[in-house]
């Protein structure tokens, strides 16, 4: 089982801190990668839509669930958008 860690990165010029296991910080490295893009770059993207209510480490991870159940390749939609009929 990975370990629950607190990460801290710089967004848009302030620092912020979060908690995500090992295997979602990867999957977070492995997208900034493959985007080519940092992975301060990376989070600032996946939080730049997130309300102020939203928990970032819960964003994070949703955005990992996308990137893996998408296949990597942008076509699925994203399950962390809001349900329209909820």
């Amino acid at each position: 089982m990975t370990e629950n860690r607190k990460r801290s990165v710089t967004i848009r010029g302030h620092r912020t801190s979060f908690s995500v296991e090992d295997a979602f910080w990867s999957c977070l490295k492995q997208m900034a990668r493959e985007r080519d893009i940092s992975l301060s770059a990376l989070i600032a993207d996946i939080d730049k839509d997130r309300d102020e209510s939203d928990n970032l480490s819960s964003r994070l991870r949703l955005a990992v669930l996308d990137w893996a159940l998408a296949g990597r390749d942008g076509e699925t939609a994203p399950l962390s958008s809001p349900d329209p009929e909820a």
